[in-house]
C-alpha cells in the first residue's frame, strides 16, 4: 500500500485553510482554527483516529465561527478522500459506540464513494447551545450536523451519527466526534484479506 498522506489548501474570502493527513500516523495532531473549543474536537478526532493531522486555519472569526468550522470540515473531507487514494486493501467499513460519562454516541462509516450523512438523536437544546468563548470564539454546536456533512460529501463517504442519549452538550458533541474518529479508523485501516478494491462493483 502506498503512503497515504494529503495536503489540501483552500483559500477564500472568509478563509484560509491547510489540512495535512497522514492515514497511517499515530495520532500526531497539531490544530490551530482560533475556535478553542474546534480545535479540541479536531485534536479528539486526529488522536482517536490515529492519524497524523496537522489543521492551520485563519478565518474571519470575529464574525463568528461558522465561516472557519465549515471550510475546514471541507477541506478535512477533500483531505480524506486525497489520502484514499484507490481504497485498494482497506476494510472500507467501521463503527463505533463512544460513551462519555452521561452520554452515548455512535458512528457508522462506509468508505464507499457515495457521499452521503445522516446525523440524528441530538437533544434539542443543542440547537441554541453555545461552548465556550469566554473569553475566545465560541462555538455552536447546532454547526455539528453540518461539520459531519461537509466531511462526509467531501470525502465521499456515507457517514452515519447518532446520540443515543445525553445531556451535556459539551459530552455529546465530544462522544459524537471520537465515534466517527474510531469508525474512521477501523474504515480505512488496511485488511490482510483483501488486496483489490472491497466492492464487488471493482471500484469505489
Amino acid at each position: 500500500m502506498t503512503d497515504r498522506i494529503a495536503k489540501v489548501e483552500r483559500t477564500t474570502k472568509e478563509s484560509s485553510i491547510t489540512v495535512e493527513l497522514n492515514l497511517d500516523g499515530t495520532g500526531i495532531v497539531d490544530i490551530s482554527t482560533g475556535v478553542p473549543f474546534f480545535d479540541h474536537m479536531l485534536t479528539a478526532l486526529g488522536s482517536h483516529a490515529s492519524f497524523d493531522l496537522s489543521v492551520q486555519a485563519q478565518g474571519d472569526v470575529e464574525i463568528e465561527a461558522h465561516h472557519t468550522v465549515e471550510d475546514t470540515s471541507i477541506v478535512l473531507g477533500q483531505a480524506l478522500a486525497q489520502a484514499l487514494g484507490d481504497k485498494k486493501g482497506i476494510r472500507r467499513f467501521g463503527d463505533a459506540f463512544i460513551p462519555m460519562d452521561e452520554t452515548l454516541a455512535h458512528a457508522s462509516v462506509d468508505v464507499s464513494g457515495r457521499p452521503y450523512c445522516v446525523h440524528t438523536g441530538e437533544p434539542e437544546h443543542l440547537l441554541h447551545a453555545v461552548i465556550g468563548g469566554y473569553p475566545g470564539v465560541p462555538y455552536a454546536t447546532v454547526i455539528n450536523r453540518h461539520v459531519f456533512e461537509s466531511i462526509a460529501l467531501n470525502a465521499r463517504i456515507a457517514l452515519h451519527v447518532r446520540v443515543l442519549y445525553g445531556r451535556d452538550q459539551h459530552h455529546i458533541t465530544e462522544a459524537e466526534f471520537k465515534a466517527v474518529a474510531r469508525a474512521l479508523r477501523e474504515a480505512v485501516e488496511p485488511d490482510p484479506r483483501v488486496s483489490g478494491v472491497p466492492s464487488t462493483k471493482g471500484s469505489l
